[in-house]
């Protein structure tokens, strides 16, 4: 049986969010536990547009056994109109199998987001992307008022999840309180379920 691991699933289309799962991983591999990166391809257009089976560069495409074997997710996207990405809402829509077999009940989840205005819908965002998760019968884990910086952040940072102000051209940095935020997140991810794991144990 392989190591249990953390899923960082994401879709970034100007890095933006790829940087906020990196620093989601680095929390969660503080937990002692691996974070597996992934991410999804985009939607096309074009009908008969086919995107390569194994991107070009950056982390792999996500498959289902990624989900499937995983020990808890974090879900990443960046805002579009208050929304999840479209690329990460049609493979999310791909999971009606793990729904039916319950393969995702009673794992711990998160949620985290890129917006391009500080008002843009960051909130709305990541409660877009828990409906799924609640359907799947996950457990949402968010960021409580103890973690500092999320008193003092001047850019992202909600209790919904980790999230970021990458400015109108999807430039701007992650702040010092919004990486202590994604990390923060990450680790508390990953120790949701090293003790969720270890209460199963101790009823087996």
């Amino acid at each position: 049986m392989s190591a249990p691991y953390v899923l960082v699933l994401y879709y970034s289309r100007h890095g933006a969010t790829r940087e906020m799962a990196l620093q989601m991983a680095r929390g969660i591999e503080r937990a002692g536990l691996e974070a597996r990166i992934r991410t999804v391809p985009a939607v096309s257009s074009e009908c008969e547009a086919v995107a390569p089976s194994v991107p070009e560069h950056g982390a792999a495409y996500a498959t289902l056994d990624d989900l499937t074997h995983c020990a808890a997710l974090a879900l990443g996207s960046p805002t579009r109109f208050g929304n999840m990405a479209a690329p990460l809402k049609y493979f999310l829509d791909g999971t009606s199998s793990l729904w039916l077999s319950g393969a995702l009940v009673g794992k711990p989840a998160a949620v985290f987001t890129s917006t391009a205005s500080l008002h843009g819908g960051q909130e709305t965002t990541l409660l877009s992307m828990m409906l799924p998760l609640l359907h799947h019968g996950m457990l949402i884990t968010g960021l409580p008022y103890s973690e500092p910086a999320l008193l003092e952040t001047r850019g992202g940072g909600t209790p919904y999840g980790a999230s970021h102000h990458a400015g109108s051209d999807g430039k701007r940095p992650l702040d010092e309180h919004e990486t202590e935020l994604c990390r923060a997140l990450g680790l508390r991810l990953a120790q949701a379920a090293r003790r969720l794991a270890l209460a199963l144990d101790g009823e087996a």
